[in-house]
């Protein structure tokens, strides 16, 4: 069954937000001593808490969808903060919570986890893959998830000698690492990997690539560092530019178009048919557009609910999330499929690749 696709229960009118202080339960739901409690970890006041708050509509969506009224969702404040998630996660497991969804970030996450104690599985909302491990799954995009399809999508074409130019951050090294493993996974020399603390001369650090030129350079900045290196890339390889690549970054900014260095960029991004479901029901629900990270929540309690009712994370099988499908695998790994979209010259970005089911090439 795909999550999303469950029969719907009696409508519910969701535009009368939820609050921290009482748990949020499905229409009609069955005694409490019958209930499935599933604590939702989300940051409800501090400078998050917009975010925290559409999270939690996202949430109550997910629920809603599930349609399984003995569900109960136990939402509770982190602030924001580690030791916030800590506590919030305590406070769940305290009350019963067969399962837990969220928390939203790396630090909060890893705290969050640590109060668990492996007790519950835990449905995350970060991006970061390294908190990924036995009975924790990630729901963010990771950097590992984008690196592999978006070069297994250029091998496809042809390419077989790849680069990375991308800032000398946790995030570009991680697409660093998951550069190296794509690489030897498709059989291809190692890669050219270049790590930039700052941008400065985008020029003398492209030079770097000339030596050996790639057939395709992955380029981890987003906005102005994506079109310096751009047009860095196209100087110093004139008639003969490789194919650029981006990341996910760029599915937010509708400006990349417009530059003429980009044209014909390709990216990942999630499958625009169920996030384009997931977003048309989110604003019938609640009158305003979802932000992009409330998927991962609608996901993650999704998850969650499916555990709590088979009384087991749904290891193996297959589903379509707000982002796309995914599966979830043993051990905290998770593959999702992603599409690959091309920039157009002053336009809206172009799907030329759909998302593969998860497990299949590209995911």
């Amino acid at each position: 069954m795909l999550i999303g696709c469950a029969p719907q229960p009696p409508q519910r009118d969701f535009r009368r937000p939820q609050t921290a202080a009482q748990p949020w339960t499905a229409p009609n739901a069955t005694p409490a001593g019958s209930t499935l409690p599933v604590g939702l970890l989300l940051p409800l006041t501090g400078g998050n808490a917009p975010l925290g708050q559409a999270m939690l509509n996202a949430a109550q969506l997910a629920l809603f969808d599930q349609g399984d009224r003995r569900i109960e969702l136990l939402p509770r404040d982190t602030r924001g903060t580690p030791s916030g998630a800590a506590q919030a996660a305590q406070a769940a497991l305290a009350e019963g919570a067969v399962a837990l969804a969220g928390p939203l970030t790396l630090g909060e996450t890893a705290q969050a986890v640590g109060a668990a104690g492996g007790r519950v599985p835990v449905f995350a909302f970060t991006s970061d893959e390294t908190q990924a491990g036995t009975g924790v799954w990630v729901l963010g995009i990771t950097p590992g998830q984008q690196v592999r399809r978006i070069v297994g999508a250029a091998s496809e074409a042809g390419a077989r000698r790849f680069a990375l130019l991308a800032p000398d951050d946790a995030f570009g090294q991680r697409l660093a690492v998951a550069m190296r493993a794509a690489a030897q996974g498709l059989g291809g020399p190692p890669p050219a990997i270049i790590l930039a603390s700052n941008r400065g001369d985008m020029t003398a650090i492209v030079q770097q690539l000339t030596g050996s030129p790639p057939d395709a350079v992955l380029i981890g900045f987003g906005g102005p560092g994506a079109r310096a290196a751009a047009n860095a890339i196209a100087a110093a390889f004139p008639g003969n530019a490789p194919r650029l690549l981006g990341t996910s970054l760029w599915a937010t900014d509708s400006t990349l178009g417009q530059e003429p260095a980009l044209a014909g960029a390709w990216f990942p991004g999630p499958d625009p048919v169920g996030r384009a479901r997931f977003d048309s029901q989110y604003d019938a629900a609640f009158n305003e557009r979802a932000p992009r990270l409330a998927g991962a929540a609608y996901d993650a309690v999704a998850l969650a609910a499916r555990t709590a009712r088979e009384g087991a994370p749904p290891v193996g099988a297959a589903f379509m999330g707000a982002d796309g499908p995914i599966r979830l695998l043993e051990a905290g790994s998770l593959t999702r499929g992603l599409a690959v979209f091309a920039l157009r010259p002053g336009g809206e970005a172009e799907m030329v690749q759909p998302a593969p089911l998860p497990g299949g090439a590209g995911s």
